[in-house]
């Protein structure tokens, strides 16, 4: 037992490694004294940073893709929290084919979703490119991801708390803001940080779906190809591995906390 405990351990410590590895090179290269990310490393600086924050252009995508995010996740979690609600408190005629359809958004590759959304926007809508072609189709990514945040977070707790609220006099409404919204507001946070990550991270729809306004990874997925350009682009890219990773142990951490307080045993 003792011998295979070591190997599980052995081969964990590898796939780690070779998961996170490469992503873990980037800060390493960002502050290495060298245009081309290779070692030896030629020495330590911080010009790199200084180089991205000239890059007007690179800090306007920034600014683009964090306009999206924010708009996306806060549409998508408010368009989850009804469906949640729905899916989770009512027996509907052929809910469990609904939420199948709600989630085929996980399943269906990104690319499919943008040629399909682009065929629709350009030849059948007739609207023009933008970023908010963008923001639509990351509703559409990001809303099984919070739909399925919520339910989890609503299954949580007691559905009795609600019917008592409504013994009482409250109406569905009241019991909603007064009850169910402040019970589920861990999980509505973990929605929002949720829909936040996975839109500021897309790539295949953006670059699909974006006009003369770019974002943040279609700009750098086109600065690839400049050498001169690499070191700053780290700089960035470290900076939003870093966090990205902090929003997301904050998303996970909130959402157990939530999880746990909705112990009956701690009402």
């Amino acid at each position: 037992m003792r011998g295979k405990f070591n190997i599980l351990w052995v081969y964990a410590g590898f796939f780690i490694i070779f998961l996170y590895g490469p992503v873990l090179l980037m800060p390493v290269f960002a502050l290495n004294d060298g245009t081309f990310a290779t070692f030896p490393l030629k020495g330590f600086t911080l010009k790199n940073f200084a180089a991205m924050a000239a890059n007007t252009s690179m800090i306007l995508a920034f600014q683009n893709s964090l306009k999206i995010a924010v708009f996306v996740a806060v549409l998508s979690t408010a368009l989850a929290i009804p469906a949640a609600l729905a899916l989770t408190r009512f027996r509907l005629p052929g809910g469990a084919a609904i939420q199948s359809f709600m989630m085929l958004p996980l399943v269906i590759p990104s690319i499919v979703i943008a040629v399909a959304l682009l065929v629709i926007i350009l030849k059948i809508l007739g609207i023009g490119l933008s970023l908010f072609t963008v923001a639509a189709g990351h509703v559409i990514v990001c809303l099984p991801f919070c739909i399925s945040v919520l339910m989890s977070r609503l299954e949580g707790f007691d559905p009795s708390l609600e019917e008592a609220s409504r013994d009482l006099g409250c109406g569905a409404w009241t019991t909603f803001w007064r009850l169910t919204f402040p019970l589920a507001l861990p999980g509505v946070i973990s929605s929002l940080l949720m829909g936040f990550i996975i839109s500021f991270d897309e790539f295949v729809i953006a670059f699909f779906l974006t006009g003369t306004e770019t974002t943040l990874p279609v700009y750098l997925f086109s600065q690839l190809r400049f050498p001169n350009k690499l070191p700053g682009v780290l700089a960035l890219g470290s900076l939003i591995l870093v966090g990205s990773a902090l929003l997301v142990i904050a998303a996970e951490v909130i959402r157990k906390r939530g999880v746990a307080s909705s112990n009956p045993g701690d009402f």
